[in-house]
Parts: structure tokens; sequence; C-alpha cells
């Protein structure tokens, strides 16, 4: 029997995809994991893994098309079987994406040797909002087609080097620099940008956050680093935020609630640990998931994060990474914060945000002393939890950073 592969959901409030990029073709032998095609999403491009074996049979989806979520994309099956007939559903109040490239080609658009606009939605939504014109960028997709990370190429090459990789002419000495931008201008939303304003300010809207903070003394924890990381390979070195995950890894197990969801039929508890992790991009913020976190050790977290990231910033997550997730950590210590309290991800009961590990006063042994001090603050729902419960997993988790033989178990 044939299996529909469809346009996965990926995220609560997601409504329908971009297919950038199909990574196999027709009657090639697919296995249940393998990575079939990139989505693109409001936020990134994600990897679609096969959900099924078999034989790929059909691409009811052309590369560059933007579907709604659920609809059929492609058909899984025997080589002989019969296939079944697939219906489309219309995006609503949009122009469908063929609509789009057999309209006639805009003055500033990218065209084929055929004439039509070879260039994906997203694509053209990012360089009509940079004021990239089309015509001078190179795509790098299927028969030239401009994707996403042609445009964004594209504007780091003009803000570095000028329009069309012109070198920049610098103004003589005695010019006077150029004026500021109209501080009353109003800059349109990208679509990440607007997706994080909606999902932000329901979450703030529909969850009742409550908020604890505490200061951990990561002295201890900081020595445990240098020294694990002097035999640990580069891959494998561990990070304050390694430490962190884990950490709130040994705490979750302990803590159920704060690894739940409120939902309309009660307390959902997850039966794994998928610990999402903020990652600042240029257009914004996501947070993809390292998953199964409870049964990984410290240098496995550390190998995971650091590759979890790197795809993230090069836009080629997993479809589970970018929509999964049971509990948030957002870390802005690098950055030199002190204190950071986020907001509850949909469909989680927690977040704990960390600021930086700094030299401060501390008193130890009832005298003052220097530590190494980072401040951690959670935002629970209190619908799944309240504050002494909070209290208790905020202190499981200090307890944790602060006798960190405990970590490498």
């Amino acid at each position: 029997m044939a299996f529909e592969v469809t346009m996965p959901q990926m995220g609560a409030d997601m409504t329908e995809g971009t297919l950038v990029r199909w990574l196999r073709r027709p009657g090639d032998a697919v296995e249940r994991g393998d990575v079939i095609a990139e989505i693109e999403t409001d936020k990134a491009t994600v990897e679609l893994e096969s959900f099924a074996s078999g034989t790929l049979r059909q691409l009811v989806v052309e590369e560059g098309e933007t579907v709604p979520v659920g609809d059929v994309i492609a058909l899984l099956g025997a080589p002989d079987e019969a296939l079944p007939e697939v219906g489309r559903h219309a995006l609503p109040d949009k122009p469908s994406h063929r609509a789009v490239e057999d309209a006639p080609p805009p003055v500033d658009g990218a065209v084929s040797g055929a004439g039509r606009v070879r260039v994906s939605p997203v694509a053209r939504r990012i360089a009509s909002d940079a004021g990239i014109d089309l015509a001078a960028v190179a795509g790098s997709g299927p028969d030239g087609r401009i994707l996403r990370r042609d445009v964004e190429a594209a504007i780091v090459a003009r803000d570095h080097h000028g329009p069309a990789g012109a070198p920049v002419v610098e103004p003589e000495p005695e010019s006077p620099p150029p004026p500021p931008p109209d501080p009353a201008r109003v800059e349109p939303l990208t679509r990440m940008r607007a997706a994080i304003a909606r999902n932000m300010a329901e979450a703030k809207r529909s969850q009742p956050h409550y908020y604890l903070a505490v200061d951990v003394d990561m002295t201890e924890a900081m020595a445990f680093r240098a020294h694990v990381n002097l035999i640990l390979d580069a891959a494998r070195r561990v990070s304050v935020n390694d430490l962190l995950v884990k950490a709130c890894a040994a705490a979750l197990a302990r803590h159920p609630r704060f690894n739940a969801a409120f939902t309309d039929e009660g307390i959902q508890y997850h039966a794994r640990i998928d610990i999402n992790i903020g990652v600042a991009l240029d257009e914004g913020l996501i947070a993809p998931a390292l998953l199964d976190a409870g049964s990984k050790d410290l240098p496995r977290i550390a190998e995971e994060s650091k590759a979890l990231v790197e795809r993230a910033r090069a836009g080629r997550l997993r479809a589970e990474e970018y929509a999964g997730g049971t509990f948030t950590i957002t870390n802005l210590g690098a950055y030199g914060i002190d204190a950071l309290t986020g907001v509850i991800h949909a469909g989680q009961a927690a977040i704990l945000g960390a600021g930086a590990v700094a030299e401060r006063a501390a008193v130890v042994d009832g005298a003052l002393a220097v530590r190494q001090l980072m401040t951690l603050a959670l935002s629970a729902d209190h619908r799944v939890t309240d504050g002494a419960e909070g209290a208790r997993f905020l202190a499981d988790v200090r307890a944790l950073l602060e006798s960190p033989a405990q970590l490498a178990e």
C-alpha cells in the first residue's frame, strides 16, 4: 500500500511550507529516517525525513512550491503497485506558486531562458524586504532557481561590497558622512520576526507565568569543565551551556511536571526529555531541540549540541529538532548579560534563562570571598506547577552544578 508523504507541521502556528529541494528522485529506494527533501518554514530550512521505507514513486509537489500543512507532497510504495489519485488544496487568500511562476516576469525579477520567474516564494519575499534586485542574483537551486540562501548571500555581498558585488567607493575625506536613517521610519516585519511576535504574544497571553531566580556558585563547575576538556577532543569539549543541559536533564527526570504541558484534557507528561537550546540568528531566535538529552552523557551532549547549533545556523535542521522539545534553555551569558527571564514556549511548562558566569563577591563559610557566580531564572506555567515546585527544581539544578562530579555519571 502506498505511503503518503505530507507537508509536516513543525510548530503549532505553521500552516504552510515551501518545498525547497528534493534530495531523492522517483525510483530511488528510501529507508525510514532517510532525508528526502528540504522544507522551508517561517524560521528555518528543515530536512524532511521519511517515516516509511519503500520506493519513491511520485513527487506531487515541485521544488519551490508552497503548500498547506498536511498536503501530500510525494508517494512511496512498491515499484509496481498502483498509485492513488492525490488531491491538492489551494493556499487561502494567496496565489498559487504555479500562478506566480506563470505570470509575466517583473522588471527586476530573475528569469530563466523561457522567461519564467525562477525564485522560491520565501526568497522573493526576503529580496523584496531587503531591496535586492533578483536579476543580479545567481540561483543555486535546480534549474537556477533562486533560493533563500542565495538572497541572503546577496544581502551580505551588497552590505560589504555594494550592488552586484562592485566595491564600495569610499567618500573623499572631506565629504560629509551620509545621514542616519530616519528614526521615524516603519520597517516591515520579516516573516521570521512576525512569527516570533505572534508566538511570544500568544504564549504570554495564554500561559500564566511565574518567575524564580537563584545564584549558582559555578567555581567548582568551571574547574571541572577545564579538567574534563583536557582529555576531550575538540568536538566533545564541554561548554557552560552543556553543563546546564546535563543538569537540567537530570533535574527534569526528578521533577517531571517541568517536562510536561497543560492541555484541555489534563497535564501531558512527556516520555522523553528533549531540551530546546536557544540559538541567536541575525534574523531572530530559534530554539532547536537536543533530542533525548536525558539519556546522554556530558561529552555526547557537548558533541550533539555543537552539531545542532551548526545545523541551525546553516538552515539544515531536521523536522523533529525544529518542531520538538519539552523544555527550553536560553543563555545570553556570552553577551555579558547578568540575568535572563524567558517566555515559555507553546506546549511546554517552563524555560530556564541563564546569565554570564562572572566573578562576584560571595559569603563562604562566614567569610567574604570572590566566587564565579551565575544567575538562573526559571519561568514556569502556573497551570502546571506552583512556586514551591519551581523552587525545588531550581535547587536541584543548583546542587548538581555546585557538585559537578555528579554530571559525569
